[in-house]
């Protein structure tokens, strides 16, 4: 192995492999920047999600990416939107069912539902919560691919592999002689 390692860098000066090294770390960087900048223009703090189960059938199929955005306008019934349970990470795709505005204070109440689930969301949420809010909401679906998220799901399902990938990507860009 460090026969090979030693070959694939024969001819190479400290100078080129530094700067093989920082082509690596600035291309990861512009990839942060652009989903930063994209969460900004939206205003989603996530504006794509990958449906990871079945529960919006058939609207969403497990695999569907999601585009997000979060407009300024109230959330309506009928909207898909996704939401963040307090205390849980993962957020949820579901349709809005009913909406209650308070009128002094100028909150949302909002019941969601999967449309492939036979009742509402309240099974879903945090104990002795009714409702959830507009702070909860992280983005109302705008657009979708299908089955382009399987790839994350996949990673997810197999973690090995992501690591394996992330290194082959590496070695590709540093092994890169251009």
């Amino acid at each position: 192995m460090l026969q090979w390692i030693h070959d694939q860098f024969k001819g190479w000066s400290l100078r080129q492999l530094l700067l093989q090294t920082l082509n690596f770390f600035m291309i990861i960087g512009s990839v942060f920047m652009l989903w930063k900048g994209w969460s900004l223009f939206v205003n989603s703090e996530s504006p794509i999600v990958v449906v990871l189960s079945e529960s919006m059938e058939p609207a969403f199929q497990r695999g569907d990416l999601l585009f997000l955005s979060m407009p300024n306008e109230p959330i309506r019934v009928g909207d898909i939107t996704v939401f963040k349970i307090k205390g849980r990470e993962v957020p949820i795709v579901h349709r809005v069912l009913t909406v209650h505005d308070e009128i002094e204070t100028g909150k949302q109440y909002i019941l969601t539902k999967g449309d492939n689930n036979p009742g509402d969301d309240r099974v879903l949420y945090n104990h002795n919560q009714m409702w959830i809010h507009r702070e909860d909401v992280i983005g109302k679906v705008q657009g979708f691919l299908p089955y382009a998220g399987m790839v994350t799901i996949i990673m997810n399902d197999y973690p090995q592999l992501k690591f394996a990938l992330l290194g082959v990507l590496g070695l590709l860009v540093v092994f890169q002689r251009e």
